[in-house]
């Protein structure tokens, strides 16, 4: 975003950053990296998992926008395999905190009509907050108004390798022969299959690197860095990021003539 553009959005209110979006140039589908839990506790003298726990927040905040905006999908990354390798005790009450969110959420996603499914190695998770990953994934299963996917005990290598790996078995059994492995084939076996790949990745509190999250997924992703860190990550900073992803032009290969000759391919028009 042009800076001068960006100051000129910054002072607007909500309502009206909201009304100047084009309905046809939005993402289908947005991830974002929640960065800066820890960064955020720290600059207010308090534990680590004040800045997780106000970050509980700005999820809300994202999920009722995309819900507003008719955003189909929404994809966060909520826990890396990295994870584990934290101290324990910040482990367990990340797990806690996980297990709170999915009790207190399970009503308002109803209600929302939100579809909630993780993905990830996500049975390595302790017993008590893989339980409430099932149960609210089964009880929201049949809603498609907004798919939320988090992302827990995921890695990108470790979901390219167990795709890889569930087709070799098949291709072991006979279900599929070597050669028809193509692009879409292996799209059918990641985790996130059936939906859009991203059209917009965010990630919050200044990195610029992608961290492992979506490989395979992110290959034409538009990526905005914002140095808010994710507690203070909110409606507002969400409507900018919106607005500077619709002044990309999204070629995907193709030169600016070939585009002008299908508009529909400028915002990534794909199939789930």
């Amino acid at each position: 975003m042009a800076k001068g553009t960006e100051t000129e959005l910054e002072h607007l209110p909500d309502s009206e950053l909201k009304s100047l979006l084009l309905p046809d140039l939005l993402p289908r589908h947005i991830a974002i990296i929640m960065d800066g839990n820890g960064r955020w506790a720290a600059q207010r003298g308090l534990p680590r998992m004040a800045g997780h726990t106000e970050g509980i927040k700005s999820v809300r905040d994202m999920i009722n926008l995309c819900r507003e905006l008719g955003i189909k999908a929404l994809t966060i990354y909520a826990f890396s395999q990295e994870n584990w390798k934290r101290p324990a005790a910040e482990i367990n009450a990340l797990m806690m905190l996980l297990e709170s969110y999915l009790q207190m959420e399970l009503e308002a996603l109803i209600e929302k009509e939100t579809r909630f499914r993780a993905i990830g190695r996500v049975s390595t998770l302790p017993e008590s907050a893989l339980a409430w990953v099932r149960k609210v994934e089964r009880e929201t299963a049949h809603f498609d108004r907004l798919n939320l996917t988090v992302a827990l005990s995921y890695g990108g290598r470790s979901e390219i390798v167990d795709a890889v790996r569930r087709l070799a078995e098949d291709a072991r059994n006979g279900t599929i022969t070597p050669d028809q492995i193509d692009e879409d084939m292996l799209e059918g076996y990641l985790s996130t299959h059936g939906l859009p790949d991203p059209d917009l990745l965010i990630r919050t509190s200044g990195e610029t690197r992608i961290s492992n999250f979506l490989l395979w997924q992110l290959a034409y992703t538009e990526m905005y860095f914002t140095p808010t860190l994710w507690p203070d990550f909110r409606r507002h900073d969400a409507l900018l990021a919106l607005h500077d992803y619709q002044r990309r032009e999204r070629r995907f290969g193709q030169t600016c003539d070939q585009l002008s000759d299908h508009p529909d391919e400028k915002v990534g028009k794909r199939s789930a």
